[in-house]
């Protein structure tokens, strides 16, 4: 499968909670990574979504937000990757940041150079990746 999101991660479902609408799915990326995501239960029943299947977890870079601080703000985003700037590589306007997570999974970000600046942004500083579940796409192999 060819596919333009730059985040593709293989892992395993650790933990499947439904709901009457939808599910929140746990998938266990390797090391101490792991992503949340929120499917349909019709989803989770034509992709046979079970604990122990592997999946595909799906996240376009422009998806994923990037901080620095959270100076104890509680957010909404289920997911907050805490990891270290591997890379970054600026564009006339936006720039991609890759961030590697504890367990070595690398998280790729697209924000702007602006972002990149404010947040003083540099390889081996300290960032966090915020994703909303509703922002995971999960797949199954054929």
């Amino acid at each position: 499968m060819k596919i333009s999101a730059r985040n593709v991660f293989k892992g395993t479902i650790s933990a499947l909670q439904p709901g009457a609408v939808n599910a929140e799915v746990a998938v266990d990326l390797g090391g101490s990574d792991q992503l949340v995501a929120v499917v349909t239960m019709e989803s989770v029943k034509s992709l046979e979504l079970a604990e122990g299947a592997e999946v595909l977890a799906i996240v376009k870079a422009p998806w994923v937000l990037l901080m620095t601080d959270d100076s104890g703000v509680r957010l909404s985003a289920r997911n907050q990757l805490r990891g270290t700037v591997k890379s970054i590589e600026p564009g006339s306007v936006n720039t991609e940041v890759v961030l590697t997570l504890a367990g070595g999974t690398e998280v790729t970000s697209i924000v702007t150079r602006e972002a990149v600046s404010e947040l003083g942004l540099k390889p081996g500083s300290a960032a966090t990746a915020l994703i909303k579940a509703s922002n995971v796409i999960l797949g199954v192999p054929a």
